[in-house]
Parts: structure tokens; sequence; C-alpha cells
């Protein structure tokens, strides 16, 4: 049954709706089930591309596009996988919407508000992974802000609602979230499963063994060698190594959001209704890596940039695409003085509030001039991309832990300690992070079969890259390389471009998720190191507890069993959403 807040949302979907007088223009998915007679224009049999990585980048995400396509091609449909790079993959997927539907991987989250730059309307058009699927309701725009209001206690209920509407009208079909896997030596510094390699804090929470000065770590991902950019899309996942060489006023670790390039800030009296307001006390000795002061204008100025990187020179605001949601929370940033700032936060929730602490804060002389039009030989944008989203950044100038050294392309980077900063300064018992290491050398290996070899050769300390679950029995027989392993936020999952034809009609989205079958996917693909899901939300406290995995997907189970589709029962699924076969098995529209 629904609760309060599914009920209050159809009413007033109800009201809307009457209020446009039926019209069939209206943008939003619940909508476009009654305007699918308009999407069955044309007898042709439907073709669909599923765009994905190369199985030598990831195969796990080849794999699963491999099964939707085939299982597509049982039902009638003209389908084929095309393999790109990761690059290009996000390019097309998160800056030039092109795409019919696409596999990848999430970079992951931290707070559930992740959803809201993910689904909401009003970030249709905007590049990154903001609403890459044109996706539009008006009632889960209202779920995503109401859970932004709210106090705390109540945003569980907000939530629950909301993926429970995301899974009727699948944008996306979440698939399964991985276990990450790495492989570490102990013999030289140890404490790897504290954070974990995916983190910066991974590397901050070592301890020096040996009394070695390098740390070596190796990445089956050459990226980071050709941008250091840390709001670049498509070059930046978790931004694990930016993150140690840009400092943002807070870090997420013990449970909550806490102060780092900040001293400390506090919450002012402001109007629910209106949002939060923190002053921000800037740590006195904060410094960017070429020696000058990090200053409230840098952080005000870095919230200015990241919500406009054309500083006003277009008709409309130019956002970075990566920290986008986090930004969008914020209302304004005052300086006070010259190491303090009023940040006024859209939130009625402390928990929301605090991710706008934690986007990097960037030197202003370094990053205003990158406001012009972006201009790359070779590769195509629109002319409202900016230099400063696809600039590399070759000599970055942060304020993190680690300074920039040097770089060879595809092969490797070297990052060094900076001795300035806060962690390293004699603070007994402020924080226990802390680089115990001289410089960070980051390697590039072909596969991860190569970095375990370099691994189990005394060459590198730790493979940054997360690990095939494959390598699992080899790694586990080295008595010198040790396994850490958790359950990743970032999940795959396969992506729907609901602005084309048929995509924009929800029940055809759901028959194509019913071809997943999740739980075999995971058997068989991830040997069973993953979490099959129906949410995004699947390994939180926040995950609906109607939505829970028990076994099969419990909105929209699986067209058949053990991985086996039954072919026969899935179209007569797409038959029921209104759709023909051809005298030949072909699906076709009218």
């Amino acid at each position: 049954m629904p609760g309060d807040d599914e009920r209050r949302i159809q009413d007033r979907r109800r009201s809307v709706l009457a209020g446009i007088a039926g019209a069939v223009s209206v943008a939003t998915a619940g909508c476009q089930e009654f305007r699918s007679i308009a999407n069955r224009t044309s007898s042709k049999q439907v073709e669909l591309e599923v765009k994905t990585v190369p199985a030598d980048v990831d195969p796990r995400a080849t794999h699963i596009a491999r099964t939707v396509t085939d299982h597509l091609q049982a039902v009638g449909v003209d389908a084929a996988v095309t393999p790109m790079t990761e690059q290009e993959l996000l390019r097309d997927v998160l800056i030039n919407n092109a795409f019919d539907l696409y596999v990848a991987r999430h970079p992951g989250y931290d707070d559930p508000d992740f959803l809201r730059p993910l689904l909401h309307s009003r970030f249709a058009e905007e590049p990154g992974w903001q609403n890459p699927f044109g996706f539009t309701d008006l009632d889960v725009d209202e779920l995503l802000d109401a859970q932004r209001r709210v106090q705390d206690g109540q945003r569980s209920d907000r939530l629950a609602a909301l993926q429970r509407r995301v899974a009727r009208h699948q944008p996306l079909a979440v698939v399964a979230f991985p276990d990450d896997i790495w492989g570490v030596r102990t013999d030289r510094f140890v404490g790897w499963e504290r954070f974990g390699l995916g983190r910066s804090l991974g590397y901050l929470a070592l301890d020096d063994v040996d009394g070695r000065d390098r740390l070596t770590v190796v990445v089956t991902d050459d990226r980071l060698t050709k941008n250091l950019n840390p709001i670049a899309a498509e070059f930046r996942g978790r931004g694990t190594f930016t993150g140690l060489l840009y400092d943002s006023l807070g870090r997420r670790y013990g449970g909550g959001v806490e102060p780092w390039l900040a001293e400390r800030w506090e919450w002012l009296d402001r109007d629910e209704h209106d949002g939060l307001t923190a002053r921000v006390h800037l740590r006195e000795d904060a410094r960017w890596h070429d020696g000058p002061p990090v200053t409230a204008e840098d952080v005000a100025f870095t919230y200015e940039f990241l919500t406009d990187t054309s500083l006003g020179r277009e008709e409309g605001p130019v956002p970075a695409p990566r920290f986008r949601g986090r930004v969008s929370l914020v209302d304004r940033v005052t300086p006070v003085n010259g190491r303090t700032v009023e940040v006024a936060v859209a939130a009625g929730s402390r928990t929301v509030a605090e991710r706008v602490f934690t986007v990097p804060i960037l030197p202003r002389r370094e990053w205003e001039s990158k406001a012009a039009q972006a201009a790359v030989a070779g590769i195509g944008f629109d002319d409202r991309t900016t230099e400063a989203v696809v600039w590399n950044n070759p000599q970055p100038v942060g304020s993190g832990p680690l300074r920039f050294e040097e770089k060879e392309a595809e092969e490797r980077v070297v990052l060094s300690r900076f001795d300035d900063h806060f962690l390293h300064a004699d603070r007994p018992g402020e924080t226990s992070f802390g680089a115990a290491f001289e410089r960070l050398s980051v390697q590039v290996a072909p596969s991860d079969s190569a970095a375990v070899e370099l691994l189990g050769a005394g060459q590198a300390d730790a493979t940054a890259s997360a690990l095939s679950q494959r390598l699992v029995p080899e790694i586990a027989r080295r008595a010198d390389v040790n396994l850490v392993a958790e359950t990743s936020r970032s999940f795959y999952h396969l992506g729907f471009n609901v602005q084309r034809t048929p995509l924009g009609n929800p029940r055809f989205r759901r028959n194509v998720a019913r071809l997943l079958d999740k739980e075999a996917i995971v058997a068989e693909v991830f040997d069973g190191y993953a979490t099959p899901a129906a949410t995004p939300l699947e390994v939180t406290d926040f995950a609906a507890a109607d939505l829970a995995w028990e076994g099969e997907d419990p909105v929209l189970p699986f067209f058949g069993s053990d991985g086996d589709l039954a072919v026969e029962r899935a179209k007569e699924a797409f038959r029921e959403a209104g759709y023909r076969y051809s005298d030949g098995g072909e699906l076709v529209s009218r």
C-alpha cells in the first residue's frame, strides 16, 4: 500500500495533469505511458545499440552488455554491442548524450543525495553524472527535493518512496554492487584495510614498517597519467589521487564529515525553510603547494566557479559536471575575513548540508583563466563547454598532503609529501592521518594479472585498481601478498536514453530490465563477489525494505530462471506493452 508521501504526490500529480487538460506534450516519465501511441509511428524493426567498454578493460561490463544484447535479439530486437574506450564511453554518455543504452559502473557516492543530480529533471540537459538518461518525472523531482529539506529522522521515508518510484520507471536498471578487491604487501606498509585503496584516506592511514621512503602502487587505467584535472568528468572516477593533491573543507570519515582544510565550522541560526548556514574557519597555516596561503577568497571562488565555470560569460551558468550535486546545495558563499567564510546551504538536514564541504578547493589564480570556451583539436564540444572541464592540468597546484612531482603519459605519476600540510605538522593526537612515505609512485600496468606479478615480485606495494575476482585464488596462494576487500558503493547498471524511441516508454524499459538475471550475473560474472540489487541504495541503511533482494528482483523479476531466458514469456510482455511482431519474428512498433 502506498504511504502518505506517495498518496500525497499522487493527488498532486492528478491535479497537475488535470490542469494541463491532458496535453500529451507533458515531459514526465509517468506521462510517457500515455505518449507511447506517439512513439508507435513506424513498422520498422526496433533497433538498439548498447555501448560499453571492451572486455580487456572491464569484462564484467562487457558480459552484462552482451547478455542484454543477446536477450534483446532473442525477443526480436535488432541489437548490437559497441565497445569503446572508457573515456569515449563517458564522453558519449555524460557529455554528448549519444547513446541508446549503455552498461557502465557508476563511480559511487557518499550520501543518497547523489540521486538528486542523477535523476532530477532540472539536470537533464547538463553534462556529467547529471541525469544522463534525460529522465523527467514530477513525483521523483518532488521526492528528491523533499529528502533534502526534511530533518534527518524523516529522510528515510522520503527516500523509500523515491526508490519505489524509480524502480517502477527504470531510467536505469541497477545490476550489482561489486566487491572491490585489492592485492597488498604488508612487509613495507600496514593499515591497508582501514579505508581500502579506493579512497584518498586509504593512503594517509598507512603505517610504515621498514622505513622505506617510497610507496609504489599499480593501476590498470592510464587516464591519471594524461589528466590531473579534479573536475574533469570523463577522466575522474572516485578522484582517489587528485584527492591527495587537493584539499576540501571537510573529509568524510568516522561516520560523518569532519573538518579538514577547515579548522572548524559552526551552524548559525536560519529559518528551516530557507536552509542552513555555516561559518567556516580555515586553518591558519593552510598553504598552496607553491607557497601562497589558502584564503577565504579562494574558497568563495571555488564554489562560484564550480557553479558556473564560465564566470558569467555565457547567458546561463555552465556548471562543472563533477561535484554538481554538492554545489547545487549552495545558495551563497561569503568571505567574512581572510580565513573565514559563511556558507548558506539549501537543505534542512545537516547530514545533507555537510556534503558541500567535500569539494576540492581550487586556487583562484590558477583557474580563473579557464572560464573561456573549450577548444581541443580533434574533439567536438558544444559551445557551452569551458576550458575548465577539459584542461588536462599538467602541473597541478593544490593544498593537499601530497604535491605533484612528475608524470609520464601512459607510464606513471609521482607525487611527494607536502611537508607544510597540517597532517605533517607536529600535532600529537589531532589526527591519525599522514603520509608515511616521502614519495608515492603510481605506475601503469597493462592488466590486473600484470599488476599482481609486479606485486609478487616486490616491485609494487599494492594494486590501486580493483582486481578481477578470478585472481583471488592466485593471490591467496602467495605468502607475501594479502587481499583487502570491501563492498563498493559503485554499482554496475544499464542506462536508458529515455529521449529516444522506444526507450521513452517505461513499459518498454521495464521489459528490457527483466531480460537481466541479476542473480545469475553475480554468480557467473562476479563469482559471487557482488551484491545483486533493485535499488541504487541497496548497500546502505536507506534501502527501502520492500526492495530488498531476496533471490530475485522484487519489482521486475527476470523472464526465466538460472540465466535462461523464457523467450515466449518475454515476447508476450512486449506485446502487452503495445508492440507487435512481424511474420519473421521481428519486434516492430506498430
